[in-house]
């Protein structure tokens, strides 16, 4: 079938989208809804027998949904309603939640259900909530809506108006526009990734019937269904954190609520400052509100029982000034910055030492098996992260394990260098070049490493040159719901982190061509059908962990693995005596340099408007 995907933006939830659909057999167009363009007329233009919209805030036209099936992803249960959705659910602590496909129509998310699954909401902020439990749950929502869809026989079930409110079609108060763009439309929802059994019995064919208001449906699990409400755009009003009276679990509960847009607003040092991401401190105490430390570029503040980290902020826009964007914080406070002590994580030999605290690099121990651990706001990973994540690679190398696992335990694995560290560098050309050579530098001593086997455990998305540090293991392991965009192009870059050797072996040289220059997004059974990943994990994002750890210990007890660490070390040997890796690096550096040093190269504006989120010309 012939699937048109209308998106504010390819984020990640569209391109998992994409990517899933791709695999199942359909072909698949996405076109973005720009400013000054006619959607009506694009969807003229694709003739499509379906339109989808995992992520839109802009209202579908009555001509388009009038003629065409329109679904609309909604990252909500069943009658929840507004541009807020998975903020409120965050902000008053709901530890279930649900998404919805439905259809357009003149009320915003007031359509006819095709399909709803419901999910956990682990205590964790709401961009990894979105790329993980919402996205599995999105997506099993739109395969089973776009199967009742093929089937010609499904009956979508009408939902019925909020109690006191007028017949659903009516004008609601929660048009695209009541939230800033910045925010509203954060699409999608669940647990494992596919739909409960029961779920397909909930949804009848042949007969249209009305979702109740106030009950679950048969089949349906309660969580999946709320009361009809629409519910206003989650402002800073009630966002704002209260340092002399929100004690520890409400400030770090209001910082997950915000974590990526909008962050919550607040006066720091004198200016004002979206905060981004929180992490609770057991051991620091002090005034609240009062600055006490910084460790890995976050900052440490006070509650009334305890302590944050805070790593990243944002300063507020200035009226008529350009887009702001994060950094860690105190890159972004500068010279604002007071004397704090930089207090270190605690040591990687002793991880019983790290609880009750936060770190960005964490390790542990299981018999013969070591498990390195990193977590980078936003998967990216600036000249100063990659140098600690080397140095910390270094020190587990001299722990007696047979396997070694590399990655986080949920959440991005690596999307390579830190765009935004480098706009907000004196000299980007410079800072790109220290960033470059810092993730190489990386990549280079994962692949040297001839002792013992080292394991990529991808647990969410990677793209660039995070992708390319797992190639450097010998086996990917990747969960299913991860999305992975091994390429360049679109950046304007040539790309290093060795891919010229990585890649090529793994998929053959033909394959590696294809896949650079259609930079296309692959989901993770793609990305094994052709070569980039060795097994790929079927298990929710709270699980991807525990079951690495099992396959991993198991790995390290087999009798062959021994083996294939002296045969490893052999080809390794042989290999680069044909073709030493220091050639592939140098190769690729002097494609990247070329670019970092000329002015009029597009790296830089797409890196400018990838930081500053200006919107794409074109779709």
């Amino acid at each position: 079938m012939h699937i048109l995907l209308v998106a504010d933006a390819f984020n990640s939830l569209t391109q998992r989208v994409h990517a899933e659909l791709r695999d199942r057999g359909h072909t698949v167009a996405v076109e973005l809804a720009l400013p000054g363009r006619s959607l009506s007329e694009a969807v003229r233009r694709h003739a499509p027998q379906l339109v989808l919209a995992p992520m839109l805030r802009t209202v579908i036209p009555r001509e388009v949904w009038s003629a065409h099936t329109c679904l609309i992803v909604h990252p909500g249960p069943v009658g929840d309603r507004g541009p807020s959705s998975l903020d409120w659910a965050i902000h008053e602590g709901a530890d279930r939640w649900g998404v919805t496909v439905l259809q357009a129509e003149e009320e915003m998310d007031a359509g006819d259900v095709w399909a709803s699954v419901a999910c956990p909401l682990p205590a964790v902020g709401k961009s990894d909530l979105y790329r993980n439990e919402i996205a599995d749950a999105a997506l099993a929502a739109v395969l089973l809506a776009v199967d009742r869809f093929v089937s010609g026989t499904h009956v979508p079930l009408r939902q019925q108006p909020p109690d006191g409110a007028g017949p659903a079609g009516a004008a609601s108060a929660s048009a695209a526009g009541v939230a800033p763009a910045s925010e509203a439309g954060v699409a999608s929802v669940s647990a494992a990734g596919a739909a409960p059994a029961s779920e397909a019995e909930a949804f009848p064919t042949g007969r249209a019937e009305a979702v109740p208001a106030s009950a679950a449906l048969p089949g349906l699990p309660a969580a999946t269904v709320v009361p009809p409400r629409t519910r206003p755009y989650l402002d800073q009003s009630v966002r704002r954190i209260d340092w002399c009276a929100d004690d520890t679990s409400t400030v770090v509960r209001k910082l997950r609520a915000a974590d990526s847009r909008p962050g919550v607003l607040d006066v720091l040092l004198g200016g004002e400052w979206y905060l981004h991401g929180g992490h609770p401190e057991a051991g620091l105490r002090g005034r609240p509100g009062e600055l006490l430390a910084t460790r890995a570029g976050a900052l440490c503040r006070a509650t009334t029982d305890g302590a944050v980290w805070i790593p990243e902020l944002r300063p507020r826009r200035r009226p008529g000034g350009p887009r702001t964007f994060r950094l860690p914080a105190t890159l972004a406070l500068g010279d604002r910055l007071p004397a704090l002590p930089e207090v270190p994580a605690p040591p990687l030999s002793y991880p019983q030492a790290d609880r009750g605290t936060w770190t960005d690099i964490r390790y542990r121990e299981d018999g013969e098996t070591g498990f390195l651990s990193f977590s980078f706001p936003g998967g990216a990973m600036s000249t100063g992260q990659c140098r600690r994540l080397l140095a910390a690679y270094r020190e587990v190398c001299e722990r007696p394990t047979t396997v070694l696992v590399l990655g986080g335990r949920r959440d991005f694995f690596s999307n390579g260098i830190h765009l935004n560290v480098i706009e907000a560098a004196a000299d980007p050309a410079a800072e790109s070049w220290a960033n470059i050579n810092a993730i190489d530098d990386l990549v280079e001593a994962v692949l040297g490493t001839t002792d013992r086997l080292v394991v990529a455990a991808v647990a969410g998305n990677a793209a660039a040159g995070g992708v390319m540090l797992a190639l450097a293991a010998d086996e990917v392991w990747c969960r299913s719901g991860a999305v992975l965009n091994p390429h360049y192009r679109l950046m304007g870059l040539y790309g290093s982190e060795y891919w010229t050797y990585t890649l090529p072996r793994r998929v053959g040289s033909a394959t590696a061509e294809r896949i650079m220059s259609e930079a296309l997004p692959m989901s993770a059974v793609g990305a094994r059908r052709v070569g980039l990943v060795d097994r790929v994990v079927e298990c929710a994002p709270e699980d991807f962990s525990a079951r690495v750890g099992a396959l991993a210990t198991r790995l390290a007890s087999l009798r062959g693995t021994g083996a294939r660490v002296v045969a490893k070390k052999a080809e390794a040997e042989r290999r680069r005596s044909v073709a030493p890796l220091a050639g592939f690096r140098e190769r690729e550096l002097a494609r990247m340099r070329q670019t970092f040093e000329d002015p009029e190269a597009p790296y830089h504006a797409l890196r400018r408007a990838f930081v500053r989120k200006d919107g794409p010309l074109r779709s």
